[in-house]
């Protein structure tokens, strides 16, 4: 019995111990891209649609949503449209580090809105596809919801618009255009 409890324990710690290698604050990857002796490459996972009313940074080099919207099916229970995962996601995450002349051994960093929905398994799914190096920004773009106060529920802790990084709109070039 003691065996099998320290098993399970040690099988969560190296659970929490992978999730927080894969974890990178906004502040370190802005400063990874910022730097030029170790390419990175910065996709930000969201749906364009969200970066528009949202907005995004330029630090960003790409938009490749992890899950699409879909405007025609709705989750009643959740009150959203429907998302569904982007089945070409590796491949085209694989395209833009080709077209820029990266190796698939470059470090990917992704980021969503909150890290966890999407960034995190965004990760998970690049690094099972081979790309080792595949991170994603904790707490994405908008951070975490206050819990208390006149402002509860609004995202205004950590995260990269939370930490005085740069965003505004982002640039046509980088948003993502689906094939026809």
């Amino acid at each position: 019995m003691k065996k099998l409890v320290l098993a399970t324990l040690i099988s969560f710690a190296s659970v929490g111990a992978m999730a927080s290698e894969l974890a990178i604050s906004a502040v370190d990857a802005y400063a990874k891209t910022q730097q030029t002796e170790r390419p990175v490459l910065l996709v930000d996972v969201r749906d364009p649609v969200e970066i528009m009313f949202v907005g995004a940074t330029d630090a960003a080099d790409i938009n490749i949503p992890f899950l699409l919207v879909d405007r025609n099916q709705w989750n009643a229970e959740r009150g959203i449209f429907k998302m569904s995962r982007n089945e070409q996601f590796v491949e085209q995450v694989k395209a833009a580090l080709k077209q820029r002349g990266l190796p698939e051994t470059t470090e990917v960093i992704t980021m969503c809105r909150s890290g966890s929905e999407r960034g995190e398994p965004s990760a998970k799914l690049l690094q099972e596809a081979g790309l080792s190096n595949a991170r994603f920004v904790e707490h994405g773009f908008q951070g975490d919801a206050i819990k208390q106060g006149e402002q509860k529920g609004f995202r205004l802790k950590n995260g990269w618009q939370n930490s005085g990084l740069p965003w505004s709109k982002m640039s046509p070039e980088k948003i993502f255009k689906p094939s026809k």
